[in-house]
């Protein structure tokens, strides 16, 4: 059998390498397996800087393996898993990854229900000081500054001083994500943000992600098809640890692939 040319194989990394600087997230010919089962299939993966790209599929088809192998709770069996053009994931671990900017948001919200909305945003904050310390510290202008940013753009403002034990729900919910935006990342992973809201909440969650997708990337996996389409961005479907179908929510939405796997369901 003939070896290809080389400058072909050299032109195939080059293409590579120059798609990898250009992106935020990274992966290439991604697999893991657990007891046999692979969990994630051969996938590729990219998010451009300053894109918000919403993730749907069937129970099972990966989605939450591919948070894990992003933040380093998961290790890939093989694949390249690459952030911010030339971090290589693979050679670190969870902590070290929530440092480098990446925050992810768990379906549940966990907050400090017996502190308020603006010492949870301070607690975020503050990094490496403790809750006392963190609370009675006295933050200077651009804390203060950023604080009221953030409670501006999750919509708490007017509730900085209420108990985040007594918020509903949808609060909780953009509380948490005020909190991941108080540590500055520069990709925020959302896992199922509308699950269990009003369907006020659930518009307001919409807009609100919108307005962070601005300034920040963001991954969104989600079911509520209805708010993903109000989110108006490009959707990838999994299956089986692969990508499915890409492309907008109609394409999608009306691929025959995913009408049989996922929304004729």
């Amino acid at each position: 059998m003939e070896k290809a040319p080389q400058h072909a194989v050299g032109s195939e990394a080059e293409t590579k390498e120059s798609l990898r600087k250009e992106t935020i997230l990274y992966l290439d010919g991604v697999s893991v397996s657990f007891d046999g089962f692979k969990a994630i299939n051969n996938l590729s993966f990219l998010l451009q800087k300053g894109e918000m790209r919403a993730i749907i599929g069937p129970n099972g088809a990966g989605k939450t393996t591919m948070m894990d192998i992003i933040t380093g709770k998961t290790r890939p069996d093989e694949g390249e898993v690459f952030f911010d053009g030339d971090i290589d994931l693979t050679k670190h671990d969870e902590p070290a990854i929530a440092t480098m900017g990446i925050g992810r948001k768990f379906q549940k919200p966990t907050v400090f229900e017996g502190h308020t909305v603006e010492d949870n945003l301070a607690l975020a904050l503050s990094g490496s000081r403790s809750i006392f310390a963190s609370i009675f510290h006295h933050r200077d202008e651009e804390e203060e500054a950023r604080i009221t940013g953030i409670l501006e753009t999750i919509r708490l403002y007017p509730l900085r001083e209420t108990s985040a034990a007594n918020l509903s729900h949808g609060q909780k919910q953009w509380l948490e994500i005020g909190m991941l935006l108080a540590q500055d990342p520069k990709v925020l992973l959302v896992d199922e943000p509308v699950a269990g809201m009003t369907d006020a909440e659930t518009e307001e969650t919409a807009r609100l992600l919108r307005d962070i997708a601005r300034d920040h990337s963001v991954v969104v996996v989600e079911h509520d098809m209805g708010f993903v389409r109000d989110l108006g961005v490009k959707v990838t479907c999994l299956h089986e640890g692969s990508v499915l179908s890409e492309g907008s929510i109609d394409h999608v939405s009306s691929d025959p692939k995913v009408v049989e796997v996922y929304l004729g369901r």
